[in-house]
């Protein structure tokens, strides 16, 4: 079961629009400076072209050479490579710098005459498929060289491997060596340790020691059978124990298949050992016939049918009667006789019970003295087995090594044809250069430059391709994004709105931008004048300040336009009027400013123009005269919007923008710097000016996160 947390649906939307507007970005970029890759891409072929061009002829040798596993050495072989990584390390050593700097000392020693070529000669070696040779290929400019070079890396190469191979047995002989003399004082010591205990140890006695373990048994089971017996008297009455001993019923185990046990070493007889609890004809001594006790049991009886007999007679006889009497008086004399036999079988009991004891204090005391004695033969006999243990291991290992000394004679054993050349370098022939190889990658290697250097690039700039570029960047509400119209002609500029306008998606960004700005949320007075600026030249306010103005006149409300850009403004332009005098005459000449403002085609929509140009627009917007205006014309229009100019190109914006209600701040996609705009946009927040938000204009449709209505453009075609 997966534990990891799953992300948000809402978040999990927000990060794949991330991804798609990251991926329209780098389109766009490719789109726009496609050119930087093409420029890299054909500097990387010029290079090589030309490198190719005046590269010097290249002259190639061969050769193969057959290179063994495994060395012949006898157990299992002391030297020995690694089958897995043998064929990696032989190429490595080959192509290795030992190789190349032998070779070209050999070179240098064999044959003086041959020059080194100013660049070094390049050795490829490679494994034939299937095999153990190996195929060395020499490339360098000098054909006489570079064969002599891939010679010299062969030869150079076996005598590399031989001096590696005699340096190893050398190490291996000198380290048997040493470990056997390390051998030596451990074996001298372990013989001496055997004969130290061999003098203070009887060996034969040590060898019974498992004799005495089954002579401890045969004591541990005389114990138990005499304190089972001893505890059966103590728990029986005189009554039952005399019968018991005159049925002769045995109460344990014979113990005569013990009577031939002996104690090794000693000669002495288990059976004497037990001796004094057994009678002369193996039983135990309770069990032999007791006359007293035979007597005991025989009066008892008597007195039994005597007393039978008086119970019968005394039925028809009574007590007085002569032969009542005469049973009584046999009973009292037999009673009396019972009590002389019965005072006697205790004494024989107790006797018995005594020598009982005695028997088992005797046997107890044994089986401490032999434990004792068999714990101490056991260890010893365990030591002895250790020390002759150590001793063989020692000596084992001794005699390995010195098995392994006698065959591991290097210069015998060795073959030479473990390294062998196959063939010797050929004789050198020209390369032929494959240009297309060389150019293709030098095209990838320019093309990866490119392609970094667009990355780059794209991180330089920090203008917005996007709404999720622009969200992440400002914290300021977005009213509408505006598409991007192509200029119809070579004036470039777009025209304005009309009211049977068929740019459907245009038309339907304003109209958007108009309900943001009407339907706020907010709780101040719906903001009735309102100053559309940007931060640069460029951004398309004027365009965005008439299409608003239009589409607020569309939707009924009487608008004022005024063109307060009066260094550059050129709103007349667009609705094609002829102007006399502007809003530079009210402040420059105390014109009325009624007398200046023209009507348009589109109903309900007025036009105060720029007039005459001047450069002192920022003073008379601080003046008395624009805040008069202000105030009449709220009363007179439901919407006045003021156009003015760029917030970093002059300073009337930023004068003018605190006496407005509200401020539409203007942003071109794909063109403003966001550091630029944030700029602007602070120095709005220093003047107090209310921001009432964003315009994204210019927006391309393709982007990824463009919602508006070019994507339904059938809704609008006539059925």
């Amino acid at each position: 079961m997966n534990d990891q947390p799953v992300a948000p649906l809402s978040e999990r939307h927000v990060q794949a629009g991330k991804f798609f507007v990251r991926l329209y970005r780098y389109r766009t970029l490719l789109l726009k400076r496609w050119w930087i890759l093409f420029i890299s891409v054909a500097i990387g072929l010029a290079v090589e072209a030309v490198s190719l061009r005046y590269a010097p002829p290249v002259f190639t040798s061969v050769g193969q050479m057959i290179v063994g596993i495994k060395l012949n050495i006898e157990q299992e072989g002391l030297y020995q490579e690694d089958l897995n990584t043998f064929s990696g390390t032989q190429v490595q050593l080959m192509r290795g710098d030992e190789v190349r700097r032998r070779a070209v000392d050999h070179v240098a020693s064999q044959s003086p005459n041959l020059t080194p070529p100013r660049k070094p000669v390049y050795l490829d070696v490679s494994l034939a498929p299937k095999s153990s040779i190996f195929v060395l290929r020499a490339t360098g400019e000098s054909p006489e060289y570079t064969k002599a070079f891939l010679q010299a890396c062969m030869d150079e190469y076996i005598n590399l491997k031989k001096q590696m191979v005699a340096k190893t047995s050398e190490l291996t002989t000198s380290g048997l060596y040493d470990q056997m003399m390390l051998l030596k004082p451990q074996i001298d010591k372990a013989d001496d340790d055997i004969q130290s205990f061999l003098n203070t140890n009887d060996v034969a006695l040590i060898a019974e020691a498992s004799g005495m373990s089954g002579y401890m048994v045969s004591l541990y089971q005389q114990l138990a059978a005499l304190e089972a017996e001893a505890d059966l008297l103590r728990s029986m009455t005189l009554d039952q124990s005399l019968l018991l001993e005159q049925s002769q019923i045995p109460l344990m185990a014979d113990l005569s298949g013990m009577s031939g046990a002996s104690l090794p070493g000693s000669g002495v007889s288990a059976t004497a050992g037990a001796s004094a609890g057994t009678g002369a004809e193996g039983q135990s001594a309770m069990y032999a016939p007791a006359t007293i006790g035979t007597e005991y049991l025989t009066v008892k009886q008597q007195i039994l049918l005597l007393q039978a007999d008086r119970d019968r007679y005394a039925e028809y006889l009574k007590p007085k009667h002569p032969e009542m009497a005469e049973l009584d008086q046999q009973i009292e004399r037999l009673g009396r006789v019972l009590k002389i036999y019965r005072q006697q079988s205790i004494e024989q009991l107790d006797a018995r019970t005594n020598a009982l004891a005695l028997q088992i204090k005797n046997l107890e005391l044994q089986t401490r003295q032999r434990g004792q004695e068999n714990l101490d033969l056991t260890r010893k006999a365990s030591q002895y087995q250790r020390l002759q243990a150590k001793s063989q291991r020692l000596q084992a290992l001794n005699d390995q090594l010195m098995a392994t000394l006698q065959t591991l004679d290097v210069n015998k054993e060795i073959s030479p044809e473990s390294v062998t050349i196959y063939e010797p370098a050929s004789d050198p022939y020209q390369e032929k250069v494959v240009p297309w190889k060389s150019l293709l990658r030098a095209g990838l290697i320019g093309l990866v430059a490119g392609l970094a250097l667009l990355m780059l690039l794209d991180r330089l700039d920090d203008r917005m391709n996007s709404f999720t570029e622009l969200q992440e960047m400002f914290e300021e509400e977005v009213l509408g994004q505006i598409p991007r119209e192509r200029r119809p002609d070579r004036s470039g500029i777009i025209p304005h709105l009309q009211p049977d306008d068929q740019r459907h998606s245009f038309v339907e960004a304003y109209r958007n931008l108009r309900s943001s700005l009407l339907y706020m949320v907010q709780t101040e007075p719906r903001p009735r004048t309102l100053l559309i600026t940007s931060s640069v030249p460029g951004d398309g306010k004027s365009l965005t300040a008439t299409n608003l103005a239009i589409t607020m006149a569309l939707g009924g409300a009487k608008v004022l336009l005024v063109d307060a850009d009066l260094r550059k403004g050129t709103l007349h332009n667009r609705f094609d009027l002829q102007v006399k005098a502007g809003f530079a005459e009210v402040f420059l000449q105390n014109t009325d400013w009624h007398q200046v403002v023209l009507p348009t085609s589109v109903p309900n929509l007025s036009i105060l123009p720029r007039g005459a140009t001047t450069q002192r627009s920022s003073e008379f917007f601080i003046g008395p005269v624009m805040e008069k205006f202000l105030q009449d014309s709220r009363k007179e229009y439901d919407y006045v919007l003021i156009d003015t100019a760029p917030v970093m190109a002059a300073d009337d914006v930023t004068s003018l923008a605190p006496r407005v209600d509200g401020v539409v701040f203007v942003i071109r996609s794909e063109f403003t710097s966001s550091r630029v705009a944030h700029s602007a946009l602070n120095m709005l927040y220093q003047r107090k000016a209310h921001i009432l938000g964003l315009v994204f204009n210019s927006v391309h449709v393709n982007a990824g996160d463009y919602y508006y209505y070019y994507r339904y453009q059938d809704y609008h075609k006539q059925a």
